[in-house]
């Protein structure tokens, strides 16, 4: 297969492109059911203990899953096609000019970005860098808002969808024949693991935390890593305005000046050139 086409159809594959035609099943929530529900509640109860689940049929819109701006019952990733496209294109400028370290994502979900970034270095035969792999693998951590002000309400460590673990992370790499001993993983939360983290240099880091203390641990304890030439992405600078803040305090605090480029409607990146 050309190894062009080989990229393009992964990409699709990772945000389930090919079931846009059909729409998904999505377990219908009953977190506060009216009366109504109380019947629908207490069978959905007995059919959960034989593996079953109600759900409902939701329609694809292309558009949001090619932005990124849905959250998919099966695809690896969220990210959606224009961050993906972003990741490849930081790749070719590393490998173009050559620049040294490892590739990382710090906030993993499924893994969609990562067996991403692994099938681009096996695409082009490259086995002598690692992709690191940095999640708790249980969802994120409650604020710490006594330290992190800027994360005060913020409600990501009750969106239990987040929480994937490592196990079944691993299992997705499987699937596409990508895990291998240049796939090492980092589990728990970035305040305990990034610090002590056995990474020499890193190409390619891309952070995506949400809050500001997950991307503040990731710019303090990896940015330093990041080698000149090489590339951070953002994933949450549009969504979440604490990760805003946590990047733009960062920069200004050590004087980082490279320009911020805009991915899509949430992802933006820089290349380092101190």
């Amino acid at each position: 297969m050309n190894n062009n086409l080989y990229i393009d159809l992964l990409k699709k594959v990772l945000i389930d492109y090919f079931r846009l035609e059909y729409g998904e099943y999505k377990p219908i929530a009953f977190e506060n059911p009216t009366w109504k529900m109380k019947g629908l509640l207490a069978l959905q109860q007995i059919l959960r203990k034989r593996g079953y689940e109600i759900s409902s049929q939701v329609k694809f819109d292309k558009q949001k899953r090619m932005e990124g701006l849905d959250w998919p019952s099966y695809a690896e990733t969220m990210i959606g096609l224009k961050r993906l496209d972003n990741i490849e294109y930081c790749f070719n400028q590393i490998i173009k000019d050559n620049v040294a370290g490892d590739f990382i994502e710090t906030g993993v979900w499924r893994g969609g970005a990562v067996i991403f970034m692994k099938a681009l270095l096996k695409n082009a035969g490259i086995n002598d860098r690692i992709v690191w792999v940095a999640d708790s693998f249980e969802g994120l951590p409650a604020p710490d808002e006594a330290s992190y002000p800027a994360d005060k309400g913020d409600i990501h460590y009750a969106q239990k969808e987040l929480a994937i673990s490592k196990e079944q992370v691993q299992k997705n790499f499987e699937k596409y024949g990508l895990l291998d001993e240049n796939v090492r993983f980092l589990k728990g939360w970035f305040k305990d693991t990034l610090p002590t983290a056995p990474i020499k240099s890193i190409a390619l880091l891309r952070l995506d935390g949400d809050m500001y203390e997950s991307t503040m641990d990731g710019l303090t304890n990896l940015y330093p890593k990041l080698s000149k030439g090489g590339f951070i992405i953002i994933d949450d600078w549009g969504a979440v305005p604490a990760c805003q803040a946590a990047v733009n305090d960062y920069r200004a605090k050590y004087g980082i000046t490279g320009e911020i480029k805009t991915i899509d409607w949430t992802g933006v990146y820089w290349r380092k050139e101190e």
